[in-house]
């Protein structure tokens, strides 16, 4: 059974970024996550995770259809 919640470099290995990447996610409430114990560390419960991941997903398909590619001539 996976564990709930993922430690930050948990998640980092998960998204393939860096764990510092993974912490400004955080601190800015991109990334939903709460601190425990005595010395607040960060945990990201992996169901949010999901939940992140599919906006993402979301967001770049709106984006991508905001900005198609163009026909580039072939000579």
């Amino acid at each position: 059974m996976e564990p709930r919640f993922l430690l930050l470099s948990d998640v980092a290995a998960e998204l393939n970024v860096s764990d510092s990447q993974v912490y400004h996610m955080v601190r800015s409430g991109e990334l939903p996550a709460i601190k425990i114990g005595g010395r607040g560390q960060w945990r990201v419960e992996r169901a949010r995770l999901e939940e992140y991941i599919q906006q993402k997903y979301a967001e770049t398909a709106e984006w991508v259809r905001g900005n198609p590619l163009s026909d580039r001539d072939t000579e």
